[in-house]
């Protein structure tokens, strides 16, 4: 790692979302831990496209629920790519059950990825990230309209913007901020399954704009709150979503 380089942790960063904030950070300069829990070989891939592209980055096995994955994923960003600078936690799971349903396995699920997950890899860069760092978590827009079916999905990121908030006090006086990303509708695999195409159809028309986000969206929005233009924006949630809500 060069002076001027920095490094940044992004979770789930396989594909997706993730995926795309992976790569427009290595475009920003930064060196990357890609961070993967099942998809060793798509977490290779993004890894080998950023080098490919004269960035530094390497693929890095963790469970965000498990707090010795965490600190594995942290230890090992540190050793190979230097202090750790920023942090992205995107990690997350999203099935469909409705409330009524009593499904538990799934609502415990989904709190142990998307809320401890959160809760753990905050934990860890809170304790880690450098002095003029940036903190990242990823919520949900569907806060919002709060459709039926996704109960578990936004308790678990409503739970995230609070820790966000939290931890923004916490970091009181250190010169790191804490923010949450909450996009809208985005083209990924983890939108698209489930869902017939003529409701694909439907929440694709919801924002002014009429289309889906696409990850690159949300990518560029991350980009900017980690980039030198984002340090006075703090415990705030982005919701970019294109106006759906």
């Amino acid at each position: 790692m060069t002076e001027q380089s920095k490094s940044a942790i992004v979770t789930g960063a396989s594909r997706g979302i993730g995926r795309a904030i992976a790569l427009r950070l290595a475009r920003d300069g930064f060196d990357v831990a890609v961070n993967y829990v099942g998809t060793k070989a798509k977490a290779e891939e993004v890894a080998k496209e950023i080098t490919d592209a004269g960035g530094r980055a390497f693929a890095v096995q963790a469970d965000v629920a498990n707090p010795a994955d965490v600190e594995r994923l942290f230890t090992a960003a540190e050793e190979r790519l230097g202090p750790i600078h920023a942090v992205i936690s995107n990690a997350g799971y999203m099935p469909t059950t409705h409330i009524a349903d009593g499904d538990l396995a799934a609502f415990d699920k989904t709190i142990a990825v998307n809320l401890r997950g959160t809760f753990i890899v905050l934990g860890q860069a809170a304790r880690r990230v450098v002095e003029g760092g940036r903190i990242i978590a990823m919520s949900s827009s569907a806060i919002g309209p709060a459709f039926p079916g996704y109960g578990p999905y936004i308790a678990s990121k409503a739970g995230v913007e609070g820790l966000v908030r939290v931890l923004a006090n916490e970091l009181r006086g250190r010169n790191i901020t804490a923010n949450a990303v909450a996009p809208g509708p985005v083209g990924t695999d983890l939108f698209y399954a489930g869902k017939s195409k003529e409701r694909i159809e439907q929440m694709s028309k919801m924002p002014p704009l009429e289309r889906l986000g696409k990850p690159e969206d949300i990518a560029s929005v991350v980009s900017y709150l980690v980039g030198p233009d984002g340090g006075w924006i703090n415990a705030q949630v982005i919701r970019a979503n294109g106006g759906y809500v």
